[in-house]
């Protein structure tokens, strides 16, 4: 007999509508949806409700229970992953068969796997962009003490954010969490499993197309794993400042809070030379923007969108006469999201396909006010620039 024991975190679907006696290979519910999905080992399937769409992946017990404490744990830490939102343990089935348990996670809206951006015709524009953020994903989740363990392209999923892309890990399973931070050589080794995967991946792709592998594109992998020490290391950099130089430290924590990442804490110690001070910043999750921009307007997005975002909240406080206080400056952002974000939001919506992302549109037509601003050298104005953005054709980011 098998008897289901489900596992669901408040605030969602309790999923007791759902075939849990057999496999979700077997299910004919109609909640399921069709939806593009990476390569995966295990099954996985998507399922729709008012409050959202949910992946449901299958898998043995041990690997189950690791997926979901590492996904718990990152999202005690604000780490880039999915949602986790319900553990099924399927009693009576031996723990070591793919169906034994399954692991629920929150569906990431508008994303979409590698496999999409490297077939689709804007691939060369958008390639360094997607190798950025998978840097960068990786060392975030470094940074956070997370041996990814099976690090490959499969196991990320997509979005566009603002003029870049952004990366959000899916797959935790092979994932160890070191309180104390990771090695160099734990590090370097899951640079070293990226590598090997990517070029896999990659082959697997060129196969697929019936190109030779010569003609795959292997060195993908060492391309991210070059971006990876070059962010790493310009994150963890130490540096020397004289008794007259403390401005370099706010220097510093702009570049890195520009890069995204927040600085939980300015490290300072006793240089070789008298009067000379050493720094360094311990840098935290890559949520800089998007936690000012909410903490600011309580408006949720990804980290490019709020800067781009956050320049428009900025250009109108700057034409407030009470923005300058903390006070003055709080009740100014309420006015911009009532007065002008939300009423511009709706406009875009009218304008754009169902089912498409409203915010990285709104991004995109604060581009093109810019651009035509630019162009004109002058100021155009929200009405001038949305006509001629609609005109156009809603165009998103030029990457040129």
């Amino acid at each position: 007999m098998i008897k289901p024991s489900l596992n669901v975190r408040a605030g969602h679907p309790d999923f007791l509508d759902l075939e849990w006696e057999s496999s979700i290979r077997d299910w004919t519910h109609p909640r399921l949806m069709d939806l593009p999905k990476g390569i995966s080992r295990h099954e996985v399937r998507f399922v729709g409700y008012d409050e959202g769409i949910y992946a449901i992946k299958e898998l043995p017990r041990q690997p189950a229970q690791s997926e979901w404490d590492n996904l718990r744990w990152l999202e005690s830490v604000n780490g880039p992953s999915v949602i986790g939102t319900g553990f099924v343990i399927r009693e009576g089935v031996d723990p070591t068969e793919e169906w034994s348990t399954a692991v629920i996670t929150k569906y990431l809206d508008h994303s979409f796997s590698y496999r999409e951006l490297l077939q689709g015709p804007g691939f060369g524009k958008r390639r360094n962009q997607m190798l950025d953020a998978f840097a960068a994903l990786l060392a975030e989740l470094h940074i956070l003490g997370l041996y990814w363990g099976d690090c490959s392209l499969s196991n990320v999923l997509y979005q566009y954010d603002a003029d870049s892309i952004a990366a959000t890990l899916v797959d935790t399973e092979t994932a160890e969490v070191h309180e104390n931070g990771l090695s160099d050589g734990q590090r370097e080794w899951d640079l070293d499993v990226m590598t090997t995967n990517v070029a896999g991946g990659m082959a697997d792709i060129a196969a697929q197309a019936g190109r030779d592998i010569d003609e795959a594109d292997l060195d993908l992998g060492d391309d991210i794993a070059e971006r990876y020490r070059g962010l790493w290391a310009e994150l963890h950099r130490e540096e020397s400042i004289g008794p007259n130089e403390r401005y370099r430290i706010t220097e510093r924590i702009k570049a890195l809070n520009d890069l995204g990442f927040e600085v939980d804490d300015v490290i300072l110690a006793a240089g070789g030379e008298i009067d000379l001070r050493r720094f360094k910043l311990r840098v935290g999750s890559r949520r800089f923007h998007r936690n000012r921009l909410q903490e600011l307007t309580g408006i949720w997005t990804s980290e490019k969108q709020a800067r781009t975002i956050l320049g428009d909240l900025q250009y109108f406080l700057t034409r407030q006469e009470d923005g300058d206080s903390k006070t003055g400056k709080s009740i100014a952002a309420i006015r911009w999201r009532v007065g002008v974000f939300e009423p511009w939001l709706h406009r875009v919506r009218e304008v754009t396909p169902d089912g498409s992302d409203r915010l990285q549109a709104y991004c995109d037509f604060l581009h093109h006010r810019f651009i035509m601003s630019r162009t004109a050298e002058y100021d155009v104005g929200n009405n001038a620039a949305f006509d001629d953005w609609v005109r156009r054709g809603c165009p998103g980011y030029d990457l040129g």
